[in-house]
């Protein structure tokens, strides 16, 4: 049978060949797990992902959630879905075997979790936000906190939400309105409106957890003046039962092209006068703490780029593979029988292209789940804190790049299948619909790319960058040593070079306060940046494609694996030949500081 959500050989190579996940096991906290172990987790989440969550992927998108009497209603088979997902322990994953976890790496969390994205990217995106908004309490909140709202989402019964926009202020956090006012009992008394709120309001759980960005009275101007508030949808009493609503209403929904299974809400708190919230950490510091869940939510959601990506990928794949059509272009025969497209080359291409933006994104996720586990288990915490630094710097790339190029990948899928491709008898053109809202989800392309280059690369003195550029030359270093791999080594090495050079000059520029001038063509800085980072992973994955083929010649083995080794290799070089030597053009403009778009007027539109 094909495999619709991932190819498990791919994952198989990502999590033994690539990132060695079995290294993991020799650290204390893993210490329980082993291959097995996390070959059976990975079985069990691929099975409820087939089975309960990809059935009702296209119900989903075509019932899409209903405003009835003040509430939000739901296809009944997304509850059920997330009830064996909760039953499973993928809710807690990652939590202590003593809080009914399975302390499985983050590792292997996600590559757990990608399934569920591919099948189902709506049903999905509820334990997604729970799982960040318990992290986030975890870490900031009161012992009294997570004894009242984090336990009964370890426990499955809340669900938790991230409530940061509001109609007049988009991305920009530091004109919220929202106001939190002290009540004589410690908590607050919150007034305001939030949009787009992704599972604002659903009938999953016993209660939702709002994790709400609201400002106090006192509260300095901008993003230093942003507190952070628990504002549960039903109060809790101190015994842990449900206490009265809260008054926190649900104004309506919003219908998107996309996600149509997620709820997007927008919420009014306070109408009457009786929102109880409750501070989480010290005043004023919401921002920072948020951040933790917003940087959580950019990986989960370029990962959920990735897996739609690659489901439309390996759809398109056997589409080509069975559909019959034309003939080859050396064929003189009329007569003669049709061929597959898989056939024709420019369907290759497009197979290829996909290949390579889904499976060098796929790679890139994985690494960015293997370097949490290094912030938290790593020996020394010099170590933990450059797996933190290096993580940090790649935040925006893994965020935003998959959620550019998966996307055309989902492009090429309906162009593949013809006219069928932009129909909804396939499901391609879904896949497309879904991925779309990514790009702005958590921070566009365009203020990733803020971030990066006005933050990020020089942020404690550059460690970040310092760290990824040696992880690259070692890696080019490592390709030195087998000849098959100096087509794909050298462009990376003569991009890595200009990159260099340029971010220089760049990062000296904004040291002089030309801030506008600078970052006036960051979109185009991440782009390349990611282009990098892509290919230093392609490299990698092309040294375990030759590592492997010499294995197989040596030792022997199934005929197939070298099949698949050379597909890596043939992905690799198609990126590594095809699409990064094009990165110095964008460089070019970057190094001559380009001004066409920032001088560009109103009136001249």
């Amino acid at each position: 049978m094909s495999e619709t959500l991932l190819s498990s050989r791919n994952l198989a190579f990502e999590l033994y060949e690539v990132l060695d996940a079995e290294a993991l096991t020799r650290r204390e906290r893993f210490a329980d797990h082993s291959r097995d172990t996390f070959d059976a987790a990975i079985a069990t989440a691929r099975g409820i992902a087939e089975e309960l969550f990809a059935p009702h992927n296209r119900k989903n998108d075509e019932n899409e959630p209903e405003y009835v009497d003040g509430a939000a209603k739901l296809i009944p088979e997304i509850k059920p879905a997330l009830d064996a997902f909760i039953g499973a322990g993928f809710q807690n994953a990652t939590r202590d075997f003593e809080q009914g976890g399975m302390q499985l790496p983050n590792l292997l969390s996600r590559a757990c979790f990608a399934h569920f994205q591919s099948a189902n990217i709506a049903t999905s995106s509820y334990p997604l936000l729970t799982m960040g908004a318990g992290n986030l309490i975890e870490a900031f909140g009161s012992d009294e906190q997570k004894q009242r709202f984090l336990q009964p989402m370890i426990d499955g019964r809340f669900f938790g939400t991230m409530c940061l926009t509001e109609p007049h202020a988009g991305s920009s956090l530091a004109d919220i309105r929202t106001r939190a006012e002290p009540a004589a009992d410690g908590s607050y008394r919150i007034r305001g409106n939030k949009i787009f709120i992704s599972g604002g309001d659903h009938p999953l759980s016993e209660n939702i957890v709002h994790m709400v960005l609201a400002k106090l009275p006192d509260a300095p101007a901008g993003v230093k003046g942003i507190s952070l508030f628990i504002v549960p949808k039903f109060l809790v009493n101190d015994d842990g039962s449900l206490g009265p609503r809260n008054d926190v209403t649900l104004a309506g929904l919003f219908h998107k092209m996309g996600w149509r299974g997620t709820t997007s809400t927008a919420l009014n708190f306070g109408d009457n006068g009786g929102c109880v919230g409750y501070l989480v950490g010290k005043p004023h510091h919401g921002l920072a703490y948020m951040f933790q869940m917003m940087n959580e939510a950019r990986i989960g959601v370029g990962m959920g780029a990735v897996m739609l990506g690659y489901a439309g990928y390996l759809y398109s794949l056997e589409y080509a593979r069975q559909r019959p059509q034309g003939r080859l272009p050396d064929a003189k025969d009329p007569a003669s029988a049709q061929v597959s497209i898989i056939q024709h080359t420019d369907v290759r291409r497009m197979l290829l292209t996909q290949k390579a933006y889904v499976e060098g994104s796929f790679d890139l996720g994985l690494y960015a789940a293997r370097l949490m586990d290094d912030c938290e288990t790593l020996e020394s915490e010099e170590e933990r804190k450059q797996a933190h630094e290096l993580l940090d710097l790649l935040t925006p790339i893994v965020k935003s790049w998959p959620s550019e190029f998966c996307l055309k990948a989902n492009e090429l899928a309906i162009q593949i299948l013809g006219g069928h491709g932009y129909t909804r008898e396939y499901p391609v053109e879904q896949y497309y619909r879904d991925n779309r809202l990514n790009p702005i989800h958590e921070g566009t392309h365009g203020i990733q790319s803020l971030d990066l280059l006005g933050r990020k690369l020089s942020q404690n003195g550059g460690a970040g960058l310092k760290q990824l550029t040696r992880l690259i030359h070692t890696a080019c270093d490592r390709a030195s040593g087998y000849p098959a791999l100096d087509e794909l080594r050298q462009p990376l090495e003569k991009l890595l070079e200009h990159l260099s050079a340029v971010t220089l000059g760049l990062l000296g520029d904004l040291l002089q306060g030309k801030v506008s001038q600078t970052l006036a063509n960051s979109a185009l800085y991440l782009k390349v940046f990611g282009h990098l980072v892509i290919g230093w992973r392609w490299l990698e994955q092309a040294i375990r494609a030759e590592q492997g083929l010499v294995r197989l010649e040596k030792e022997g083995g199934n005929p197939a694996d070298a099949d698949f080794y050379r597909g890596k290799l043939q992905a690799a070089r198609y990126f590594l030949t095809w699409e990064v030597p094009g990165c110095h053009h964008e460089l070019a403009l970057l190094e001559s500081r380009d001004e066409t778009c920032l001088d560009m007027q109103d009136g001249w539109f």
